[in-house]
């Protein structure tokens, strides 16, 4: 029996295709504060420019398991923002760094190592380890280490594309004040809450194209006690490098400027 070269390409290509967890949120709304996921940038001259990634780690069945939602910019090779729900315990840090080999031409279904990329490829739309090494800034993690509370949702916060460079004095000092006030808040006031936290690129670069973060912002949403939701904002470093705290409709006013785009965190549920 003859076969048509063609659709036996189409066929070996369909396990790869339906592998990917990349440039859908469709598996990770539940990271989101009423399942809807915040403004998703647009470019008109690049639309694979802004890829939605549910982060994701095998488990021991080698099936994804979920931890958070990440939106990335492949241009700036930083992260847009990342959304999680927050749940909290002590859980030691270990900083392995992975990469996501899809936005590189990878098939691995989940962030892995360097190994899972073809060697042409890597770093063509991603950070690597490489970029921040003698740059004196800070893999600065969106979700970070402090706000989990497994050992795999750590794991899976150290990926590069949950991080952006960081001023090493305000993502130890002030950003860390923040994360951690914030985390005590949310377990004792909230029975379900949820984060975003998001950079906005400055001019700077470091690497082989990676931009600086001029600012970094959050906002969380939380539900509890039967009453409203509660929400705030943050955005920092200001000119005294500290941490601005603002309604949550102010920070989408600030981040509606700034990303030259009307922006939204939590689509009105908070």
């Amino acid at each position: 029996m003859s076969h048509n070269p063609a659709v036996l390409l189409v066929l070996l290509l369909l396990p790869a295709v339906s592998l990917a967890e990349v440039s859908s949120f469709r598996y990770c709304p539940q990271f989101f504060a009423g399942g809807a996921p915040p403004t998703i940038l647009k470019d008109p001259g690049d639309s694979n420019r802004y890829e939605q990634i549910c982060q994701c780690l095998l488990d021991q069945n080698e099936r994804p398991e979920y931890f958070y939602a990440t939106l990335y910019d492949t241009r700036n090779k930083i992260p847009v923002y990342s959304a999680y729900e927050f749940r909290r315990a002590e859980v030691e840090r270990d900083d392995r760094w992975y990469v996501e080999p899809q936005l590189d031409g990878g098939t691995s279904e989940c962030m892995g190592g360097l190994n899972k990329i073809p060697t042409a490829n890597r770093g063509l739309r991603q950070a690597l380890n490489k970029d921040y090494e003698g740059s004196g800034y800070d893999k600065g993690h969106l979700f970070p280490v402090y706000h989990t509370h497994t050992v795999n949702t750590m794991l899976a916060t150290s990926t590069l594309t949950n991080a952006a460079p960081q001023d090493s004095s305000f993502n130890r000092g002030q950003w860390k004040s923040y994360e951690n006030n914030v985390a005590t808040l949310l377990q004792n006031q909230c029975d379900e809450s949820y984060i975003v936290t998001g950079v906005v690129p400055g001019n700077q670069q470091i690497g082989d194209g990676v931009r600086v973060a001029q600012y970094y912002w959050s906002a969380y949403c939380c539900f509890g006690g039967g009453s409203a939701p509660q929400s705030a904002g943050y955005i920092g470093p200001d000119n005294n490098g500290r941490v601005q705290e603002v309604s949550v409709k102010q920070l989408e006013s600030i981040l509606s400027d700034m990303y030259s785009s009307d922006f939204s965190i939590f689509q009105g549920t908070c």
